[in-house]
């Protein structure tokens, strides 16, 4: 947990001196050496700020558990019946022998 704040930081803080060098940029109007480093450094923090939101989104989707899946008599079909399959036999009587056989194989 300790990373997420500190992507999240980073990007607050990287965020926050990317604005006040662009309002500076845009009020003292400086077209000198020093303002195309105020500019390049801008755009630097603003890339830093992008890199560290997006890392602190990840961060969240991985923390996030995985809901197991159910198994058991909830299972709509048993393991090696597959959607392909059962759309390719479409007949019935030929879906419940199926089931019927892998039912058979799983109990001996």
């Amino acid at each position: 947990m300790k990373r997420i704040s500190d992507a999240r930081t980073v990007a607050v803080v990287a965020a926050a001196a990317a604005l006040w060098l662009l309002v500076s940029l845009i009020a003292r109007g400086r077209q000198d050496l020093l303002g195309v480093a105020m500019a390049l450094l801008c755009v630097l923090l603003a890339v830093i700020s992008g890199v560290a939101v997006t890392a602190a989104r990840q961060q969240d989707t991985a923390a996030a558990p995985v809901p197991p899946q159910p198994l058991g008599p909830a299972d709509p079909a048993p393991p090696g019946v597959d959607a392909d399959t059962l759309e390719t036999l479409g007949d019935r009587d030929a879906v419940r022998a199926m089931r019927a056989r892998y039912r058979r194989d799983d109990d001996q």
